[in-house]
């Protein structure tokens, strides 16, 4: 899908205080930034989405989630700025933006600096030789090992099929546990519990498309 150029999109991030210019100086330091409920924002969990898109998902975990210090991260300057509109509306001390590249990830947190990953309706890359560039692939995963902390998990979901049984079997090959695993989320009463829908979920959803999802984490590092 073509994207909409946005004119003037990054300077209007370049100006907000939400949007870290320089993430890799905040590497190991991410926690200095925010401010959270009951607790010492130092001690709070530290959650990532990669490819938030315009930012429904992350904005409603945080409002429910104040104790939790977010990152939101759009390769998309476009994109990002629509995400940013949202949050200046409704403000909140616990979310901080990133225009990135998921592949400069390593470069941005420190080893176990980050309690849980979220992947939520990722671009499938279609084509096999496109296949190195699937977020839920095992150059990615590998990638995510390196700053997750020894508890951390990756949630991802999709109404994308292919793609879910990909990442599934990707997943496998690295060596990754499953917490949870679902072909149909808003079938399934556990994990449908508490679930916060993203733009694309609604819309997959309401066309009838099953949302699959799993939860995946590392034994031992």
């Amino acid at each position: 899908m073509r994207l909409r150029n946005v004119p003037g999109a990054g300077e209007v991030l370049e100006a907000s205080e939400y949007v870290i210019k320089e993430p890799t100086e905040m590497k190991g330091r991410w926690r200095e930034l925010f401010s959270c409920q009951e607790r010492d924002a130092s001690e709070a969990p530290l959650h990532l989405e990669i490819g938030m898109g315009k930012g429904a998902f992350l904005h409603q975990m945080a409002l429910l989630h104040g104790e939790i210090a977010y990152v939101g991260l759009e390769r998309y300057s476009s994109v990002l700025v629509k995400a940013l509109s949202r949050l200046e509306a409704e403000p909140l001390k616990n979310v901080r933006l990133v225009c990135a590249d998921a592949e400069e990830i390593p470069e941005m947190f420190d080893p176990g600096e980050v309690d849980r990953i979220y992947l939520n309706f990722s671009d499938p890359w279609p084509k096999a030789r496109h296949a190195k560039r699937r977020l839920p692939g095992r150059a990615f995963l590998e990638c995510f090992d390196r700053i997750l902390s020894p508890e951390g998990t990756i949630e991802f979901k999709t109404d994308n099929r292919e793609l879910f049984d990909f990442a599934v079997e990707e997943a496998k090959e690295a060596g990754w546990e499953f917490e949870a695993l679902t072909y149909d989320l808003h079938h399934d009463r556990i994990l449908c519990d508490g679930n916060v829908m993203t733009e694309y979920e609604k819309k997959f959803s309401q066309k009838g498309n099953l949302i699959c999802k799993y939860i995946i984490y590392r034994i031992q590092k």
